[in-house]
């Protein structure tokens, strides 16, 4: 279990990335879903140790994060947003590099660990092209194997398919599905169907505070019979949208899809299923609103 109480952080320039936020993780999957410069990265390098709070406690499986740093990264893997390596070295030898440094010294139990992360990540027959000549999947694929190094009981992926095309995307939420049945694995990202199908618990975080927690199936069924849609020109949407709260728009074949919350249907508009992605919109919208 991982448990963060009233966590704070505000960067010199005066930004505050975080404000007193509050979760409870328990070992599996858990989704932490906000828009881009939402705090969602200050959060993740805050428990990782690669910076500290200003305030608050971090507490793992009872260890205190904030006065045992070194204790965390010994259980720890971590794939960050952005994930560099090495030029002209190859996947096997940039992992075993790796490896001794996360302290695994013994030469043929190095081996073993290498091959068994390649190849349950799906690159041993990869193993030796270098890493920066890989595509975007693979490369990310190496970066779940390098955060798996020492067996870690805490994994934290931030922001992991942004880029990825639907191919490489599905074989890395499955990986990601055999990971979390054994650990605390914290999903990081903006992708709202990321979260509705790999995990069974989520937070909504946005300005640095969580603005919703809980099962994203049941936090949904409080959505339904409220979320009302139509499609209209581009002049007809920018006047619905100045007297009526619409939490989302797209396109759809060259005309505007809007989407209201509402307790009761708007004229012209018609009933519709209520997701992850509704949910997460009007709860954006409704933050928003309260903070003009």
């Amino acid at each position: 279990m991982l448990s963060i109480k009233n966590l704070t952080k505000t960067y010199d320039n005066g930004v505050k990335a975080l404000n007193s936020v509050d979760l409870e993780i328990p070992k599996g999957m858990f989704g932490l879903l906000g828009p881009n410069g939402a705090g969602k990265s200050s959060l993740m390098r805050t428990i990782a140790t690669l910076q500290t709070a200003d305030s608050g406690s971090i507490h793992f499986d009872g260890l205190d994060v904030m006065a045992d740093p070194m204790g965390l990264r010994r259980q720890l893997g971590y794939l960050p947003q952005d994930f560099n390596v090495y030029p002209r070295i190859s996947a096997a030898d940039l992992l075993d590099h790796l490896a001794v440094l996360k302290g695994i010294n013994n030469a043929k139990e190095r081996k073993e660990v290498v091959d068994g992360l390649l190849a349950h990540t799906n690159l041993y027959q990869h193993r030796t092209k270098a890493v920066s000549g890989y595509s975007g999947g693979m490369r990310q694929r190496f970066g779940i194997a390098q955060a798996l190094l020492g067996d870690p009981k805490l994994l934290i992926v931030d922001e992991p398919t942004a880029g990825l095309d639907p191919e490489e995307r599905n074989r890395f939420h499955n990986l990601l599905v055999s990971l979390g049945e054994e650990r605390v694995v914290i999903l990081s990202t903006h992708i709202v169907e990321d979260v509705a199908e790999l995990c069974p618990r989520m937070a909504v975080l946005a300005s640095g505070s969580i603005l919703l927690e809980g099962n994203p199936q049941s936090l949904v069924e409080g959505l339904q019979g409220k979320v009302w849609q139509r499609t209209a020109t581009q002049a007809e949407a920018a006047e619905l949208e100045a007297r009526l709260p619409v939490i989302s728009k797209r396109l759809f074949a060259g005309r505007t899809v809007l989407n209201v919350l509402s307790d009761t249907c708007p004229e012209g508009f018609s009933a519709t299923d209520a997701g992850l992605e509704e949910l997460y919109f009007s709860t954006l919208h409704s933050h928003r609103k309260s903070a003009a």
